[in-house]
């Protein structure tokens, strides 16, 4: 048998066994979803309040939705009732596992894709990579989300760049945008390079036009409709609900967790009562910090975009192809670290192409990205574990989610340094000056995949699951602060993501 035959049906395998396990509150979002987008006329789809769980993603996922649920009638069509509250027959179940695993293939396609041109060795470790990624495991499979079909097209939008089919890039990422907003933080990046690169010489001002008149097209098919019923307004306050606060319920692991952190232990310090005690109570909401200043979403738009502002000065000075990447991947983790009201899943928007595009050799050092990429997704996929919250999830966590990162892990280690992973045939040969950025690296073999602080900060992740799902909860101040468990993982995972910052940092600038 073919081995990304193998790679693929044994992933597959795995996912179909994970059908009966634990799912979200996401599954019964995108089941409501699926009915508001079947059985309400378009006027409605931004307006409906049956549940409390609305449609808040761009127009092309809402048209998403329609389409799965052409296919989900067929299945059970009591699914598609919007008054049928968490409804999850076993076929209901069944149809909107199959759904993520069949549109999961954009990912798939995209991990080909972006590396046909490369090694056997190579295009076989970015399928591993792709299919059996343990985040998107536990994130689209178990917690239920659609995350593969979206990382797919931004992954093929970063590598058509980087091949300089750029009318290409700039049709997938205005679709992705109109996917899911949050690839936003992504699109400065787009922006000065499409313009610097795409829009020169003496057709510069006809490929601007070009350009910006396919991004409209995009923007016009997605939200003329909308526009036209007057739901614009109504749309747009769903997709940006500021009202939601700065954090969320489980503090993603990045820069304002450790503010709140600091916020509460100034407030026990000093002897404050008030607003830091809601920053740990799990809920989402606006919360006020008890002594440092209060940050809102204006405030982390400025911080955001200053330290984006290097990265994009270089781009802009130098727009070489392989160094666009990068650069994408670098500004997405801006909005990761310092974006208002992150979600702890939006890791998968850096941890994934990353691996992808070292492997595919669209990165300035292949060999250091291959280590960077196992550093940073080991602890990414580590910060979604607090999604299995409750007690009686641990079994599934300790089985299924530990076990999938060890055995990626594994797998990963013994691949990765062995591959040669640097400058792609394709995007490197008419732009050699980007390889004195670390280019030269035939292979990640020459040096570790990981430096011995990493390593040993990676074992601390042992100790700490210990502790926040054994030791913490039996204690008294645990039992005080239920929120506590969670809030260590998020700490310590913060200080990670601070370390794998600066190294896409090293790599972007």
């Amino acid at each position: 048998m073919d081995a990304a035959v193998a790679i693929i049906l044994a992933c597959t395998a795995l996912k179909v066994l994970l059908i009966p396990t634990y799912r979200s509150t996401d599954f019964e979002v995108h089941r409501n979803w699926l009915a508001i987008t079947h059985s309400l006329p378009l006027e409605r789809w931004y307006q409906d309040e049956t549940s409390q769980w609305t449609l808040d993603y761009p127009p092309l996922f809402a048209w998403f939705e329609w389409a799965l649920s052409q296919a989900a009638r067929w299945a059970d069509p009591a699914m598609l009732q919007v008054g049928n509250l968490e409804y999850a027959s076993p076929a209901t179940v069944l149809f909107q596992r199959l759904s993520v695993m069949a549109t999961e293939g954009v990912l798939l396609f995209a991990a080909w894709w972006a590396t046909r041109h490369r090694p056997r060795g190579v295009r076989l470790a970015a399928l591993f990579l792709a299919a059996a990624h343990p985040g998107l495991l536990l994130v689209d499979h178990m917690h239920f989300q659609y995350n593969g079909m979206l990382l797919g097209v931004f992954v093929l939008s970063l590598a058509a760049a980087a091949e300089e089919r750029h009318l290409l890039s700039a049709l997938l990422f205005a679709a992705l945008l109109n996917l899911k907003h949050i690839f936003l933080y992504a699109a400065p990046a787009f922006f000065v390079f499409l313009l610097r690169r795409y829009c020169r010489g003496q057709h510069a001002v006809l490929r601007f036009l070009a350009l910006g008149c396919m991004v409209a097209a995009v923007f016009a098919a997605s939200l003329g409709p909308f526009a036209a019923a007057g739901q614009l307004p109504e749309l747009l306050r769903r997709l940006f609900p500021f009202a939601r606060g700065l954090c969320h319920a489980y503090w993603a692991p990045n820069v304002w967790a450790i503010y709140a952190a600091a916020d509460k232990l100034l407030s026990v310090a000093l002897g404050r009562k008030g607003g830091a005690a809601s920053m740990t109570g799990g809920l989402v909401g606006v919360a006020e910090f008890a002594v440092l200043p209060q940050i809102g979403s204006g405030a982390t738009a400025l911080w955001t975009l200053a330290a984006m502002a290097p990265c994009l000065l270089r781009l802009w000075r130098r727009p070489e192809p392989r160094a666009f990447p990068a650069a994408v991947l670098y500004c997405t983790m801006c909005g990761f670290m310092l974006g208002y009201h992150v979600h702890e899943k939006a890791i998968l928007m850096v941890t994934v192409p990353l691996g992808l595009l070292a492997a595919a050799g669209l990165m300035p050092n292949g060999g250091a990205a291959a280590g960077d990429f196992f550093f940073l997704n080991t602890v990414g996929t580590f910060s979604l574990f607090p999604l299995l919250f409750e007690p009686q999830e641990y079994a599934i966590k300790a089985s299924a989610a530990l076990l999938l990162l060890v055995t990626f892990n594994l797998i990963a280690s013994a691949w990765l340094p062995r591959l040669p992973l640097g400058p792609s045939s394709r995007a490197g040969k008419k732009h050699t000056r980007s390889g004195s950025k670390g280019g030269g690296g035939s292979s990640a073999g020459s040096q570790p995949l990981v430096r011995p602080l990493e390593r040993l900060y990676l074992w601390g992740l042992v100790p700490l699951e210990l502790a926040a799902s054994w030791v913490l909860p039996q204690l008294s101040l645990g039992q005080r602060l239920p929120f506590l468990p969670l809030a260590a993982v998020s700490l310590y995972c913060s200080a990670g993501m601070l370390w794998g910052w600066a190294r896409l940092a090293a790599l972007a600038w």
